[in-house]
């Protein structure tokens, strides 16, 4: 059995479609405060013997009948508009999450992968960012819930490795987009495929030179896999190292959506906004084998037409 907490949220939901389609028995743990059922909906609907739905806060312990042999811990509210609705809850899930997961995991002697992110590296002052560097962030800024929770909860799966030798896996995930986002998550790809295809103008923050490197779900789910069946312990990096800057970003999904009467419009930089993130992926494609195939083109090609499902 493998148990996916955050099952019904973007990354989540297409990670539990994949292993399903492995052939594999899943169980979805998910409190739907930014998941959406919809996302799992078909896999509910065809009464799959091996999947199974749990509405559950893991903030708070949870018993599972049977053996578990992996739990991939995505649970968390991901993008700022979100985990910034209530702070003290995402450090919760961060931290009280984990734990909860990571007595699970020890209890039923199961692997346990962590859904970091590239956060813990706050505003870095290197490029690209390696496993090793330590990261630049601010502890008691309006992002700290989730950068700092982010990273209490990697420091809580080395203990638990330490302490009980229990089998850990720690993915820093970077910018990853596709369908099943979120609409309304505030994210920058999001934002910009809705603001064009409903003929509203692109916003950007500060002057759009900030850089970001966006992985398609494809190949993040591909990387995650790859990763919880290895047997490496320390963090790993999953990512596109494709460099662009937000700016890049717009004309692409202008000129992709074929819309001309958008403009851009520049909007104050949100605090702690980080201006650089290159993920260093030299582990996971020496460890995992694993690099990213889906070009940015193709990927937002594909984002697009899920989105405009919802005009």
């Amino acid at each position: 059995m493998i148990v996916v907490t955050g099952g019904a949220g973007f990354i989540g939901s297409n990670l539990c479609h994949q292993l399903i389609k492995e052939g594999k028995q899943v169980v979805c743990i998910d409190n739907l405060f930014t998941g959406d059922i919809n996302n799992i909906k078909s896999l509910l609907e065809k009464e799959n013997a091996n999947f199974d739905f749990i509405k559950h806060d893991i903030i708070y312990p949870i018993e599972i009948i049977g053996d578990i042999d992996q739990i991939y811990h995505l649970a968390c509210p991901a993008s700022p508009p979100q985990y910034q609705i209530d702070p003290i809850f995402t450090l919760k899930t961060n931290f009280l999450g984990t734990l909860n997961m990571l007595e699970l995991a020890r209890k039923k002697n199961a692997t346990i992968l962590l859904s970091s992110t590239s956060e813990i590296y706050g505003e870095p002052q290197v490029s690209p960012q390696t496993e090793e560097y330590r990261g630049n962030v601010n502890t008691i800024g309006r992002r700290s819930c989730y950068d700092e929770g982010k990273r209490i909860a990697e420091t809580l799966m080395m203990d638990y490795y330490y302490k009980y030798s229990t089998d850990i896996r720690i993915a820093r995930i970077f910018n990853t987009y596709g369908p099943r986002m979120n609409k309304y998550d505030g994210r920058v790809v999001s934002n910009f495929i809705n603001q064009a295809l409903n003929n509203e103008n692109i916003t950007l923050y500060g002057n759009g030179n900030q850089t970001r490197c966006f992985c398609y779900i494809d190949d993040q789910i591909d990387g995650l896999i790859k990763l919880m069946n290895s047997n490496y312990i320390q963090p790993v990096n999953i990512g596109s190292d494709h460099e662009i800057t937000i700016k890049e970003l717009a004309n692409i999904v202008l000129k992709l959506i074929q819309q001309n009467n958008s403009l851009i419009i520049y909007k104050p930089l949100p605090s702690d906004d980080p201006t650089n993130r290159k993920p260093d992926i030299n582990r996971a494609t020496n460890i995992l084998e694993w690099t990213p195939k889906c070009d940015l083109k193709t990927g937002l090609l594909k984002t697009i037409e899920y989105f405009k499902n919802f005009l």
